[in-house]
């Protein structure tokens, strides 16, 4: 073991998710110069930051496993982060894919028979967002997931109290959502308190162990599916053009911008799904 490995795994929880970060982002920036500056390959383009991003996760899942073992003497990182590929896994994400789904077409029937909200004329492509819905918030849901509630919380408890590491998670989840322009930082500046609450939920669905009695583990299914269908259940309310807010209440109450989680309801309903959750989850992940 070298000097480089003693130092960085002397280092706390903070310091080795940022070194990691900085050295992902350094084998990333080669083939980011080769996707932005004039003259590369997808300079101009519209898909150019998509194609990044996309580039920079598939070098975080390459490297994960390799900063796994070398760090921690994970035998299994994935499997360390949650990622169990197994039937349980599998029945996991779907239970709490249809919970997450559920939970937001609640909130609007709940908001309309108040006359905060009203039913509106369904758009004709309904179907298509139906099954667009439900691939964006899988896709959505599996990269933060294995990131947020898999390699940085598993970070984080290697260092810290159950419960700091809960709340730590929380609050980076929901400042990582600021990397944005100022202006746009302040406009969705109230939807803060809503994504940290998104945070604790997940972190305690994460913790939920699952499977048979005397087998039970704590996987990654049930954040990944909640996550995916709160995301699935906004896009076909929203984007499917089903529902429309009266104005009836202030914007705090339904969410501000029309965005549920900058709202009361959205906080409460997070809350709602998230107490099941919180009652049987373990102190860590381990």
């Amino acid at each position: 073991m070298s000097w480089v490995d003693t130092w960085v795994q002397r280092q706390g929880p903070w310091q080795r998710i940022g070194i990691f970060l900085v050295l992902l982002g350094v084998h990333w920036l080669p083939i980011a110069m080769t996707i932005y500056l004039p003259g590369g390959w997808f300079f101009g383009s519209n898909t150019a930051e998509t194609i990044s991003l996309v580039l920079l996760y598939a070098g975080f899942l390459c490297g994960l496993p390799i900063w796994g073992r070398w760090i921690h003497g994970w035998p299994r990182p994935f499997q360390r982060c949650g990622l169990r590929l197994q039937a349980q896994f599998g029945r996991d994400v779907c239970v709490s894919l249809v919970i997450g789904a559920l939970g937001v077409f609640a909130l609007f029937g709940v908001e309309t028979l108040l006359g905060w909200a009203r039913p509106s004329v369904p758009s004709p492509r309904l179907v298509r967002f139906i099954f667009e819905g439900l691939l964006v918030g899988l896709a959505i849901g599996f990269a933060e997931e294995m990131l947020f509630r898999g390699w940085v919380l598993a970070e984080l408890e290697e260092g810290y109290s159950g419960p700091k590491a809960l709340v730590m998670s929380a609050l980076f989840f929901g400042a990582t959502h600021y990397i944005k322009p100022w202006d746009e930082i302040v406009s969705s500046l109230p939807q803060l308190l809503g994504l940290v609450v998104l945070g604790m939920v997940l972190v305690w669905a994460r913790r939920s162990p699952t499977g048979p009695p005397g087998k039970q583990l704590t996987r990654l299914g049930y954040p990944l599916g909640l996550h995916a269908g709160l995301i699935w259940g906004y896009y076909i309310v929203n984007v499917g053009g089903l529902s429309e807010y009266t104005g009836q209440v202030p914007e705090w109450i339904t969410g501000i911008g029309n965005n549920p989680l900058a709202g009361l309801m959205g906080v409460v309903l997070l809350s709602l799904i998230g107490w099941p959750f919180a009652k049987i989850a373990k102190p860590k992940t381990v």
